[in-house]
């Protein structure tokens, strides 16, 4: 692990050589290993900058690492230079951020205000309110006439069995309820 020895800025031309330029007539195996020095030294850099940031995040009393913390930690540890090309890459990811929240992609691409959207919503509750109003209206109206077929058939002198049968249950019932009525009396 890289310490306080400061040997990053040697580290760093490295790095920026390894990574940038293309080296003629060196075998693969050495640019492999290069490649490998490379990750493990741009690992130490993210390591020391994050705990540097840390560090500064704790003096100043705050619990999440600001990118004010990380820039104040790139000047501290040498790499000023840097600066402005972070604050570029932050102004452009806030930019990003506040254009995904400003508005739902899928209402944009509709080509619909939210103004009418609103009121074809209110129209489709209203035609589903009327929808289930007219079936409970005919089967009520269908419960009527089944009734009054019952009523009519009986003023014949006719009985359907299915009433009859339900009249008897009813009186049964009644029957047995009287007698738990008596229970209570003594």
């Amino acid at each position: 692990m890289l310490g306080n020895d400061g040997h990053w800025g040697q580290r760093w031309t490295l790095v920026e050589t390894v990574l940038f330029s293309k080296r003629v007539g060196e075998g693969e195996g050495e640019r492999e290993r290069e490649r490998e020095r490379c990750q493990e030294w741009c690992t130490e850099f993210i390591m020391l900058l994050s705990s540097h940031s840390n560090e500064i995040c704790e003096k100043k009393n705050k619990k999440t690492i600001l990118p004010e913390h990380v820039i104040e930690a790139l000047r501290e540890l040498g790499f000023g230079d840097y600066v402005p090309e972070v604050n570029d890459v932050l102004s452009n990811f806030k930019s990003e951020i506040s254009s995904r929240k400003r508005g739902n992609k899928k209402l944009d691409k509709l080509g619909i205000s939210e103004e009418e959207l609103l009121r074809q919503q209110q129209e489709l509750f209203a035609q589903a309110r009327q929808q289930h109003y007219e079936a409970e209206l005919a089967q009520h109206n269908a419960a009527l006439a089944a009734a009054a077929a019952a009523a009519n058939n009986a003023s014949v002198g006719e009985i359907p069995a299915a009433t009859l049968s339900g009249v008897q249950q009813s009186s049964a019932e009644q029957t047995g309820a009287d007698e738990d009525d008596d229970d209570y009396d003594t």
